[in-house]
């Protein structure tokens, strides 16, 4: 069993229901075409498939169909397909994909064989955001299947000159981009080639500040504290490679940091050295000189109470611990007087967490669930603080039961983008009401998932790679959940996939 965890892990596969075959290491092979003559690219054409590590098996994908696989003798690093002369028999869209032990890899980034003038568009990304601020700049990058080309950067609306780079080993360029506006790529092959088809356009924005981080407590959300109990924020940037600090009120804390990626840091608070329950805000520097602070991450307040003043009172209405799915449930908590903060918290098999804080006007605070589900089914209670009092707090209000009977709502589903044809992506888009679940798509018939998505948000894009005539039919999705029991939702209403011109 050791020696097949081992194996799973060093191919890039993670166990657990909520995170199923979860990249770790790369293994998607990589796809490039090469010509006898660069003058003439469509005449003696081969096509390389890369793997990520040494195999015997190679396997090429036309049109979404795929092709008859290689077995080497010997393995090997990368394996050439021979396409020769392109024709009417061999134009198409390619994939590849390689051997992992008696699996296979992932398909390949697509490659288009038209055999014809204008050469297929290249690929323009934005590095590491699509925005630039005082002090920092974008990288786009212009990547291509070819060997040796010259690519060209346009921004929409300049006429007068283009940028110009000439590809790495890596069949790619970057463009450092110092102002705002719609830029694409194109590429030649040759210098007396024509131009490509322009790329994908990509939107650089300049902003006054770099976007906010966002700033949430570390783990399993929040929860109630006691004086004295040490509590952890997490700080993540939309960006790579930056610096971070922790402010309470506008004043930066000189916190323990530490950090398990680039773009995010934790800050473990000391309530002893500290002594306050917020509210805190974080913000980003970008490296590499020049840059300002980000604009502040929304505010985050811990919630510390002492258990010294008398419990409040929770109350449910409609009253009664079952609720029928799909309503909006009232959770009213009554406490001694006005001006004192009033939190919810739930609790089930995993542990408790703080939903909200109110701060009422009068003596009550009213949470609503809207929606219910049988992922709501949880005890509740709420306590209150007075903030006029360092970690004076009551006790919490007895537990109130909300269960949820049933499955929750069947998600919606709908196909994004425009008709899908064959060796393309169809991308489906489902909805639902419930965060932080893992998205199934299913095809009428078959009972296994062909595509799965885990969110932190209500929707997920559900993706079948490089779509052939196998794909066609109807689709369904669900989302399954596994708080405060495991669970799974109903299907929703099938759309019908069809893949054009097969």
């Amino acid at each position: 069993m050791v020696a097949l965890v081992g194996f799973l892990l060093l191919w890039g596969l993670a166990l657990g229901p909520a995170n199923e075959a979860a990249v770790v290491i790369e293994t998607q092979p990589k796809l490039w075409a090469e010509s006898a003559s660069l003058m003439e690219p469509w005449a003696q054409l081969r096509l390389t498939c890369r793997a990520r590590m040494e195999t015997q098996d190679f396997q090429l994908f036309k049109d979404g169909v795929a092709l008859e696989p290689v077995h080497l003798a010997i393995p090997a690093i990368a394996h050439q397909f021979v396409l020769g002369k392109v024709t009417m028999d061999n134009r198409g869209l390619y994939h590849c994909r390689t051997g992992l032990g008696e699996r296979w890899t992932q398909l390949s980034d697509l490659l288009e064989v038209t055999g014809t003038e204008p050469l297929p568009p290249p690929r323009l990304s934005a590095e590491p955001v699509s925005w630039i601020t005082p002090g920092l700049n974008s990288t786009l990058r212009c990547h291509t299947v070819w060997h040796g080309a010259t690519f060209l950067l346009m921004r929409e609306g300049d006429h007068a000159s283009s940028a110009v780079a000439k590809a790495g080993v890596d069949r790619e360029a970057t463009f450092p981009v110092h102002r705002a506006g719609n830029y694409s790529c194109r590429y030649r092959t040759h210098a007396a080639g024509s131009l490509s088809e322009p790329s994908n356009t990509v939107t650089i924005e300049e902003l006054a500040k770099a976007p906010p981080p966002t700033l949430e407590f570390r783990g399993y959300g929040a929860r109630i504290l006691q004086p004295g109990e040490r509590a952890s924020l997490e700080c993540v940037a939309p960006l790579n490679d930056a610096d971070f600090e922790l402010q309470l009120r506008g004043e930066t804390l000189r916190v323990p940091m530490a950090s398990s990626s680039r773009d995010r840091v934790f800050f473990e608070l000391d309530p002893k050295a500290e002594g306050d329950s917020g509210p805190y805000t974080c913000r980003y520097l970008p490296r590499g000189g020049g840059a300002a602070w980000s604009a502040n991450s929304a505010p985050v307040e811990l919630v510390r109470s002492d258990g010294s003043l008398a419990a409040p009172e929770l109350s449910a209405f409609p009253p009664g611990p079952r609720a029928a799915p799909g309503s909006l449930v009232r959770l009213r908590c009554r406490v001694p007087g006005p001006r004192l903060r009033v939190a919810l918290e739930r609790e089930d098999a995993l542990g408790r967490q703080l939903l909200a804080v109110l701060r009422p006007a009068g003596a009550e605070a009213e949470f609503e669930l809207r929606n219910v589900s049988v992922a709501d089914s949880a005890n509740y209670s709420c306590i209150y603080t007075d903030p006029a009092q360092r970690f004076v707090g009551s006790a919490r209000s007895a537990r109130l039961e909300l269960r949820v009977d049933g499955p929750p709502p069947a998600p919606r589903l709908r196909i994004l983008g425009p008709p899908v044809t064959p060796g393309r992506d169809a991308v489906l888009h489902c909805e639902g009401p419930v965060p932080g679940v893992l998205f199934e798509l299913l095809r009428a018939g078959e009972e296994d998932a062909v595509a799965r998505a885990s969110s932190t948000r209500t929707a997920a894009n559900l993706v079948l790679i490089a779509v052939g005539p196998r794909h066609t039919g109807n689709y369904s999705c669900r989302y399954r959940g596994w708080r405060p029991v495991a669970f799974e939702s109903l299907l929703s209403e099938p759309v019908e996939l069809r893949v054009s011109g097969s």
